[in-house]
């Protein structure tokens, strides 16, 4: 057709449909050619399109939603998805019980591939996949969890239950507010030495950080401890499972370790709201926490001079456990007003 092949699936076995189809195709490609007409693409196509051509870690999350969401969308024109064509899955999600939150990253991932086909994906003939995107309007997230910062003690518990590189791994998060995407990642030729402060750092490229910022990780003592003893175990990945990296740390291991301890409610993200929670308590500043953390600001993170660097290692110092406990266990006894005060006095001891 116009010297060009048609190669693709009829995605049927029966003759007279693949005729049809191929029919179909060819009067298609005509009106796209000689008349201009915009050629209809399923939402499947665009899936696989994003899937094949984006580079973010959390790729994997957003196969998963195009997976579930693919049953309800996956076989309508693009400019056929819009919020009355995704009520079947939200409510089957909703029948599942699952929060707002899971529920407005499908849609999210929805929202974005309708705004890459309207405004960046061209075709051979100069045309945008989709004329225009729909508004997909998220939900309210009010039935999100609060944050759950770990007592000393707890964290005792729920890291003695854990396999011992699960340990290594959550240990690090506690000292470092890293994502678990970033800690799964986290590559050796990202770590900088630092010879006169006698340590190291690492730069985490933007396209693994939540905000795609590149983010400065500093070790404190207890970091840098964990990171001495994985040195040399894989050449590309810092943290391994039987020599290969890991996709994710709320696995099977997670999930039954702090079942077995009563800590069911703890989120690997509930980590990196410890350390933060920690900084607080410990009198850490808020553009220092927001340095540590990884928080999106106005300054650059990742240029620091050597007199910077050395205090904001000295402020991931405050969290370690032999400096912050007690402080750190009485912010968690005012949050936690409702837990049993005994319980709370126990862990300050």
């Amino acid at each position: 057709m116009f010297g060009k092949r048609i190669c693709e699936s009829c995605r049927t076995s029966d003759y007279e449909e693949a005729l049809n189809y191929f029919a179909f195709r060819i009067n298609q490609r005509r009106e796209t050619k000689i008349y201009g007409t915009r050629p209809s693409r399923t939402f499947r196509e665009a899936a696989t399109k994003y899937l094949n051509t984006k580079e973010k870690a959390s790729i994997r999350c957003d196969a998963i939603q195009l997976e579930m969401l693919d049953p309800f969308i996956g076989d309508l024109p693009l400019n056929s998805v819009h919020m009355g064509t995704l009520q079947g899955f939200i409510e089957m999600r909703q029948k599942q019980g699952v929060k707002k939150r899971t529920i407005n990253y499908a849609l999210q991932v929805v929202r974005h591939i309708l705004n890459l086909a309207s405004g960046e994906w061209m075709d051979e003939h100069g045309m945008t996949w989709l004329a225009s995107a729909p508004k997909i309007k998220l939900f309210r997230e009010d039935d999100k969890r609060p944050p759950y910062p770990l007592s000393w003690e707890e964290q005792s518990r729920l890291f003695e239950a854990l396999p011992n590189y699960l340990v290594k791994m959550a240990l690090f998060a506690v000292n470092t507010g890293c994502q678990e995407q970033e800690i799964c990642h986290l590559q050796w030729e990202w770590e900088t030495m630092v010879p006169e402060l006698d340590t190291s750092f690492f730069i985490v490229p933007g396209e693994v950080v939540k905000n795609d910022h590149d983010r400065l990780v500093v070790l404190n003592h207890v970091a840098k401890q964990v990171i001495e003893e994985m040195r040399g175990v894989h050449p590309v990945y810092v943290f391994t499972y039987k020599g290969k990296g890991l996709r994710n740390m709320n696995n099977t291991s997670w999930q039954r370790a702090r079942a077995s301890v009563g800590l069911r409610q703890v989120r690997i993200h509930d980590l990196k709201h410890t350390f933060g929670r920690r900084l607080r308590a410990a009198g850490i500043s808020f553009e220092d926490r927001q340095d540590l953390l990884g928080h999106k600001s106005d300054r650059i993170t990742t240029h620091y001079s050597m007199a910077e660097l050395a205090s904001l290692i000295d402020a991931a110092n405050t969290v370690c456990e032999q400096k912050s406990r007690k402080s750190h266990a009485l912010v968690v006894l005012k949050q936690h007003f409702n837990f049993n005060l005994s319980r709370q006095v126990s862990g300050i001891r």
